[in-house]
């Protein structure tokens, strides 16, 4: 593990962004742990930590633009940018009915190389459909890169769809 990957879990871990017991999530499911990226992604430290690590990893990948989700990965996708220079889209969950009603907020022109961050992810649904939007509207998606991985089928998901995920953490991570 290198030093960068061991800061950020250290960070996570002395923010308890991690919580183990019992615990229902969204999807009514129960879970031996609980992933709470609020705390991480309103901590600029973590996501400065975090930002740092996905720069460098995209740095020789000729990306255009960063992409995330509303509403966890948008701070994600903001301190990449600041760090890495490259502009960043945001990702509704759903149209707008007012306004300019984008789905995508950001300039992405078509044929744009884009990478989708997501703070956490355990089927990938949410990332898939964020996929779905950029490649829907002309992009390119070379990959995608969550900060913790639930390790509950994404990677497996994403790659059905044609899609690397890339975790910067596991949440195995955690259990050593």
């Amino acid at each position: 593990m290198n030093n960068e990957k061991k800061k950020l879990i250290d960070l996570l871990k002395a923010e308890e962004v991690i919580k183990f017991g019992k615990f229902t999530l969204a999807s009514g499911k129960e879970s031996d742990y609980y992933v709470n990226m609020k705390m991480a992604i309103t901590n600029p430290e973590i996501l400065k930590q975090v930002a740092k690590i996905v720069a460098n990893q995209i740095i020789d990948d000729k990306i255009d633009k960063i992409a995330g989700p509303a509403l966890g990965a948008v701070p994600i996708a903001t301190a990449i940018s600041l760090e890495s220079y490259i502009p960043m889209l945001m990702i509704r969950k759903a149209k707008k009915g007012y306004g300019t009603a984008k789905l995508i907020e950001g300039e992405l022109v078509e044929g744009d190389s884009v990478v989708v961050v997501e703070d956490v992810t355990t089927t990938g649904g949410s990332l898939i459909k964020a996929i779905n939007a950029i490649k829907d509207n002309g992009g390119i998606v070379k990959k995608a890169i969550v900060v913790v991985d639930r390790a509950e089928g994404a990677v497996q998901n994403l790659k059905k769809e044609g899609i690397t995920l890339e975790p910067l953490i596991s949440i195995d991570d955690f259990k050593k």
